[in-house]
């Protein structure tokens, strides 16, 4: 049975890192299912072992976030942010700067793909009004989202499962990250300065398709958008003053949005990301197989004896980085949690899994969600225009982390 089990979890990592497996049309989300469902066939995993190996308030805390970041764009809230940012009287480097605040700001609360989501066409539509070239800004959008996302436990999916399987601070974790992740926005705006060199214009442009301006936006819902900030805003407060249980909490401020007089549940809930949920279903099914044949635990005490150790901090920090690129950083969060004894492995985990995704394109979702919205725009961003920021910003953030967790830890030590 153990020889089954390696082969379908070698299956779907394959999955993970091909986005897809040969001549079937199954993307990450459905080999993941797949492979639980074939586990569970093959009685590799009982049914009762399955739901058990499914960590129930991880998946609330995702469920829940969806909800509240739902109710804000139904409302027209990020709409509403990014047209007022792009009317401001600044100059190019200083939008971007504000840009990136704005963006950093909200990925730390909400969801950083939603924000990517909400926000790219919008920005495109703002950028050719003023005649801006919209790629340093969607770049900016997708690189600020992503390091903005790190500096809470709830900025994104990785950062939610870790926080809530090693039990983390939330207001301790959000001390720890302040400072790579400021660090990290600078580095960030300082790489796409030096990069355009001053090239911020673009001729005039052709006239914005009716129903791409249509898409770009939707209306201000006042009520709805102060009800949704209002239920973020306590449970941000609750997260960081109180230790009660984070996904209930979050749940309850769900179920609270969701009994509307003027949204229909339908179109809130029809705004969750249950691909996501599925997912996370599927690898926590898979990851337990593993688990369960003593497989994970002997290579990481082969690896330890070879001077690997990845208990220690900076072997995870690299284990990490390399592993978030080659299966996606949720994949790897779940792959390299079993072996996060250290005091700072929580942290460590959090920011390098996710400064890892700005990379390359397929680094993260944030990225492939910007280029995507761009290219149905008419604004093409190839992965070496991509590279040209990604790159260097990712080898920047990881460096200036790396240098504060062993500074931390050192000090922790």
């Amino acid at each position: 049975m153990t020889a089954t089990i390696l082969a379908v979890f070698v299956l779907v990592y394959l999955g993970m890192i091909l986005g897809g497996l040969p001549f079937l049309q199954l993307d990450r989300t459905g080999i993941a299912l797949l492979g639980a469902i074939a586990l569970m066939a093959l009685e590799a995993v009982s049914l009762e072992e399955a739901w058990a190996a499914v960590h129930v308030p991880t998946l609330i805390l995702l469920f829940a976030f969806m909800v509240i970041s739902a109710q804000l764009r139904l409302g027209g809230f990020y709409t509403f942010v990014t047209r007022r940012l792009t009317a401001l009287p600044l100059s190019p480097p200083a939008l971007l700067a504000l840009l990136i605040a704005a963006v950093a700001g909200l990925s730390a609360v909400f969801s950083n793909d939603i924000v990517c989501l909400a926000m790219a066409p919008v920005l495109i539509e703002a950028c050719r009004e003023r005649r801006l070239d919209p790629v340093p800004y969607l770049l900016a959008l997708a690189c600020g989202a992503n390091i903005g996302s790190a500096a809470t436990l709830i900025g994104n999916p990785q950062n939610m499962l870790i926080g809530e399987r090693l039990e983390m601070s939330f207001a301790g974790y959000l001390r720890e990250a302040a400072v790579p992740v400021t660090m990290g926005l600078v580095i960030t705006w300082a790489v796409i300065v030096l990069g355009t060199r001053g090239r911020w214009s673009q001729p005039l442009p052709a006239p914005f398709p009716t129903e791409r301006r249509e898409e770009a936006g939707v209306p201000f819902d006042r009520w709805q958008v102060v009800k949704g900030l209002s239920v973020a805003v306590f449970l941000f407060a609750a997260f960081v003053l109180t230790a009660w249980p984070r996904e209930l909490l979050a749940l309850g401020g769900a179920g609270l949005l969701l009994m509307s007089r003027r949204l229909h549940s339908r179109h809130m809930l029809g705004l969750v990301d249950w691909q996501l949920l599925v997912l996370f279903i599927g690898l926590f099914v898979v990851n337990h197989a593993l688990e369960k044949t003593g497989l994970p635990a002997w290579l990481v005490a082969e690896l330890a004896q070879e001077g690997l150790d990845l208990r220690s901090p900076m072997p995870l920090f690299l284990t990490t980085f390399v592993l978030s690129n080659l299966v996606s950083n949720v994949p790897a969060v779940m792959l390299l949690l079993p072996v996060a004894s250290h005091p700072m492995a929580g942290t460590l985990l959090a920011l390098a899994s996710t400064l890892a995704g700005n990379l390359l394109i397929v680094g993260s979702i944030a990225n492939i969600i910007v280029v995507e919205a761009a290219a149905r725009y008419g604004v093409r961003i190839d992965w070496r225009r991509h590279a040209r920021v990604g790159v260097p910003v990712t080898l920047a953030t990881l460096t200036v982390a790396g240098i504060y967790l062993a500074w931390r830890a050192g000090a922790a030590g």
